[in-house]
């Protein structure tokens, strides 16, 4: 793999796609005239799968946790936030209220107080607080690994579920975000717009094992290149892949610009130690700002 134009400080981890090659994949699909079968949209969508694995080796859940308990907590408040916002807060909470027992005696205001920076604060604090309860009168104090289990826990719904079992527990697991559901579609995946009904076409094109980092792939795909209102096709490495091809920027030196968090103009440095091997934390600590 090289580099594409604009990209020279990625090296050679990047796929490049030239944009004739782009194009032509685009062209090919169009005059076909008929629907890609079930087979070939495997066969496509496991390739795509592999390019970005590829892309993005050091791809992990972007919440901070080091249990199951923290995970959980983390997912629930990081509905309408960003997840950099959600781990600015959470070692404060965690600090104050390291496990179930100790947030489900929690003092309401002192809280909503850690949370108020994420927007919510006061349902989202209500929620964290009745959560923990649960695990604690219904669990033994232990967070449940099955998805009925999960559900039933306050503020955890399907993908909250979904993204304990497949990073907590080794689950499989389909994170359907809104990354992952725009993705999906524009990848020529699904066409569904119902969360379940992604998920549920989605599971049909890959093994269950692959599932939990296929989540994390297409989340990264879709903060750093594939962008909801435009996306960088032009620095795109499964561009000759992608049905959607030309939906946005195709100019590969005006696609880079577009680039964000670890991709962007000026990380090359912060992107090269993700390839290292360097943790999140690690990064933090040396001084590197993580967000967009």
């Amino acid at each position: 793999m090289t580099s594409a134009p604009g990209q020279e400080g990625f090296g050679p981890e990047i796929r490049h796609v030239p944009e004739e090659k782009a194009r032509a994949g685009a062209a090919r699909r169009r005059r076909s005239g008929t629907a890609e079968t079930h087979l070939g949209t495997v066969r496509r969508a496991r390739r795509i799968n592999r390019i970005l694995g590829e892309t993005y080796p050091y791809a992990v859940a972007e919440l901070d946790f080091d249990n199951a308990f923290e995970l959980v907590v983390a997912t629930v408040l990081s509905a309408q936030t960003t997840d950099t916002k959600v781990n600015a807060v959470t070692p404060t909470l965690f600090s104050a209220f390291p496990d179930a027992q100790a947030l489900s005696t929690a003092d309401h205001s002192a809280v909503e107080e850690i949370v108020r920076p994420l927007g919510f604060y006061r349902s989202k604090a209500k929620s964290i607080i009745s959560l923990a309860g649960q695990i604690v009168d219904e669990h033994d104090g232990r967070v449940p690994e099955t998805l009925e289990e999960l559900t039933a826990l306050s503020g955890v719904g399907r993908k909250t579920a979904f993204v304990v079992m497949g990073n907590a527990f080794g689950l499989p697991g389909l994170t359907v975000d809104t990354h992952f559901g725009r993705l999906s579609r524009r990848l020529g995946f699904t066409e569904e717009q119902d969360p379940v009904k992604v998920e549920k076409d989605v599971a049909g094109l890959f093994p269950p094992g692959d599932w939990t980092m296929l989540s994390h792939r297409l989340i990264y795909h879709g903060r750093r290149i594939c962008h909801a209102k435009v996306p960088a096709c032009g620095v795109c490495p499964v561009a000759d892949l992608c049905p959607s091809y030309g939906s946005g920027e195709t100019d590969e030196r005006a696609a880079a610009q577009l680039l964000q968090y670890e991709f962007a103009p000026g990380r090359e440095e912060l992107h090269r130690r993700y390839l290292e091997g360097a943790t999140r934390r690690e990064l933090r600590e040396e001084g590197y700002s993580l967000g967009r």
